[in-house]
């Protein structure tokens, strides 16, 4: 079989690289693309004995699954994720940029520190993987996809999350760049933009940035249409179909994942401006 230009059908016999591999949605991912048939996949995260349980957990010996330890917010982060992927496997067919940094900040109190540290893990993290893997499908001769994970909240997001939705937006222009530039190279990029996710980050974050205490997911929970937040294997089967050649010729997509439809019910408004202890606590 020449999986270099197959026709529509699962992931069997490719190599797959997801960044933020390790956990939540990019470990979910990475399971359902080892189900269909992936010969190769490389988990990168931050925390090495976290990249190798996951590997471990995934592997079979069907599929060969590496773990490797990577801040991608780092241009040698990224540099080594390339290197390793290139070393371990010698081709890639698909590229998930899970990794993201969820900081909050308002207009009042967003450092300096949260605005470099979002757009090196948010933006130019998935920019220098795109690009090195990008390189790697060209040379190999692969029909391929890279598939970016942003946020509804790119759309503007909630006041907490200026540099967070602000990055998460640079990643329109790049997906539509890349797309374009890519695409006569038979690469393919698209932008997922998932809601409010179930996952062990944003429990974290929850905890972090919100005070939130036991039973918080419950309590969204509920006042959610479907009455849960969205599941990362729910994500995963989408970004999966994009992953893989099920997704025909698409590239250049923006896709919202939310319960919500952007533009329509009541328009937001903001209240009346706060006092300054206020807005600066």
């Amino acid at each position: 079989m020449n999986i270099n230009r197959a026709e529509p059908q699962d992931f069997t016999g490719r190599v797959g690289l997801l960044s933020g591999g390790t956990q939540g949605l990019g470990l979910a991912t990475a399971r359902l693309l080892r189900d269909r048939g992936a010969s190769g996949l490389l988990l990168v995260g931050r925390d090495e004995a976290k990249a190798e349980a996951a590997a471990v957990s995934l592997a079979t010996d069907q599929c060969r699954v590496v773990g490797h330890s990577a801040d991608v917010g780092t241009v040698d982060g990224c540099d080594s994720v390339i290197d390793r992927l290139d070393a371990e496997f010698g081709t890639c067919h698909a590229l998930v940029n899970c990794a993201a940094k969820t900081d909050r900040g308002t207009v009042w109190d967003t450092t300096p520190e949260i605005w470099d540290g979002m757009y090196q893990v948010n933006v130019r993290g998935p920019a220098l993987l795109s690009q090195g893997v990008a390189k790697i499908m060209r040379r190999q001769g692969v029909d391929g996809s890279i598939v970016m994970i942003g946020s509804v909240a790119l759309h503007g997001g909630q006041d907490r999350l200026l540099a967070y939705s602000t990055s998460k937006s640079a990643l329109v222009a790049m997906t539509r760049s890349l797309a374009f530039q890519l695409m006569r190279h038979r690469i393919r990029v698209n932008l997922l933009n998932p809601g409010w996710m179930d996952t062990p980050a944003e429990d974290i974050t929850q905890r972090t940035w919100e005070g939130a205490q036991d039973g918080w997911l419950e309590a969204a929970e509920a006042g959610q249409p479907w009455g849960k937040l969205i599941k990362p294997d729910e994500i995963a089967r989408t970004i999966v179909h994009l992953a893989t050649p099920d997704s025909g010729m698409l590239s250049g997509a923006i896709i919202d994942w939310d319960q919500s439809v952007l533009g329509a019910g009541e328009p937001a408004r903001p209240g009346p401006e706060l006092g300054p202890q206020e807005t600066t606590s």
